[in-house]
C-alpha cells in the first residue's frame, strides 16, 4: 500500500470534488506550486491510486431513471468468470459485484421503465446457469464524496 501524506489526501479530495479542477486551482488551495501539484497527481496515477477521471451524469434526464440491484444465484460449481460474463452481455448492467455467501452476485442495473426492467431480469434469468434472482428497486441514493479518512 503506497504511503500518502496529508497533501496527497488533499489533492485527492479536491479531485473528487471536481475532476476537472486545474493544477493551478489545486496549487492555490493547497499552497504548493503548480509543478508540485502536477508531480503529486502524476505520482498518484503511477501508484494506481488515481485510476481515471470521470463525469457524473443525471441518467433520469436521459430517460434512464430507474435503478435496481438484482441478486443472482448460480450452482456452486459455476466459475466467477462465468458469473461476470453473464452480466457483461447485458448492456443495462452498470456493475457486477461477486460476493461471498448467498447470493453469488449483485448486479447494478439501469433501465428506462419497469417494463424494461422486467425484460432485463428475464434476460439475466435466461443467461448462463442462473438458478434464481431477487430484484431490489432503488428509491433514492446517497454517495460519500469525500475520501476515506
Amino acid at each position: 500500500m503506497p504511503e500518502l501524506d496529508e497533501i496527497d489526501h488533499r489533492v485527492l479530495r479536491l479531485l473528487r470534488e471536481d475532476g476537472r479542477r486545474t493544477f493551478s486551482e489545486m496549487a492555490e488551495c493547497i499552497g504548493l506550486s503548480v509543478a508540485a501539484v502536477k508531480r503529486r497527481v502524476d505520482r498518484l496515477k503511477e501508484l494506481g491510486v488515481i485510476t481515471g477521471f470521470t463525469v457524473q451524469i443525471d441518467y433520469a434526464k436521459l430517460g434512464w431513471g430507474i435503478e435496481a440491484f438484482t441478486e443472482l444465484r448460480y450452482p456452486g460449481t459455476t466459475p466467477v468468470t462465468e458469473i461476470i460474463r453473464t452480466a457483461m452481455d447485458v448492456p443495462e448492467v452498470q456493475a457486477v459485484f461477486t460476493i461471498a455467501g448467498d447470493p453469488d452476485a449483485l448486479i447494478h442495473v439501469r433501465v428506462r421503465d419497469l417494463g424494461h426492467l422486467q425484460q432485463v431480469i428475464d434476460r439475466l434469468r435466461r443467461a448462463g446457469d442462473v438458478t434464481g434472482t431477487k430484484t431490489l428497486l432503488v428509491l433514492g441514493s446517497w454517495t460519500r464524496d469525500s475520501p476515506v479518512p
